[in-house]
């Protein structure tokens, strides 16, 4: 996934290395620039805080899964995202105890894990997209935000899973994203009763301005009296 020729994956792959080692809290710009065998200089020339290298990797795996899926299948959506995700979680199993220790640094380390969110939410736009479904719009952002949940809890049992089939995983994604589907079925169903019930209301308004006066009365234009 990540290509060592690259300068800018190098400084990634170099950065995890020395995580795995020796945790993220700490760990300076310095000591991954040495880790990567590259001038601090030229690690500035790429990125300027550690939050912009995790960031890059977020990018590189979105990246990896995309190209694994070219063109959505003519699966159920559900099904869609299950494997997209599960795809992420293959992806990143080389990477497994860096972002382990990465995890559990950031805990403790609010302003760091703040700065993840953004490119968190991306990825899920991202993985979306590879499933075929929309991330656009204010419908596409509540699509990811729930996303971005069911990952979130996939992603804790992922760590701690050490069957190479992933069985916990993929038993905690299934059954969160049949839970998330029930709920976004949930919203539809009352997001297409407003609208009915405000679509009654407009037509209800349009007959009553449209409705002839009465003998006698002034005719009402416009709806204004």
């Amino acid at each position: 996934m990540l290509d060592t020729s690259s300068p800018r994956d190098r400084i990634v792959t170099a950065a995890l290395r020395a995580a795995e080692k020796n945790g993220w809290r700490d760990l300076s710009l310095g000591e991954i620039a040495a880790e990567a065998a590259i001038p601090l200089g030229e690690l500035r020339s790429h990125f300027q805080a550690k939050a912009q290298i995790l960031a890059a990797f977020s990018s590189a795996v979105d990246q990896a899964v995309i190209e694994k899926f070219p063109a959505p299948t003519a699966d159920a959506p559900r099904d869609r995202l299950f494997d997209v995700l599960l795809t992420r979680f293959e992806i990143m199993q080389p990477y497994k105890a860096a972002i382990a220790r990465i995890r559990n640094d950031l805990a403790r380390s609010p302003a760091e894990a703040f700065a993840q969110l953004g490119p968190a939410l991306k990825s899920q736009y991202w993985m979306l997209a590879a499933a075929g479904i929309s991330g656009e719009g204010g419908r596409g952002l509540m699509r990811a935000q729930g996303l971005a949940g069911v990952y979130r809890r996939a992603f804790t049992v992922w760590l701690e899973d050490d069957d190479p089939g992933m069985a916990r995983t993929m038993a905690m994604l299934d059954r969160h994203l049949r839970r998330a589907e029930s709920i976004w079925r949930g919203l539809e169903r009352i997001r297409g009763g407003l609208h009915n019930i405000g679509r009654s209301l407009r037509d209800r308004g349009k007959a009553d301005r449209e409705r002839p006066a009465p003998d006698g009365a002034a005719p009402i234009a416009g709806g204004q009296i």
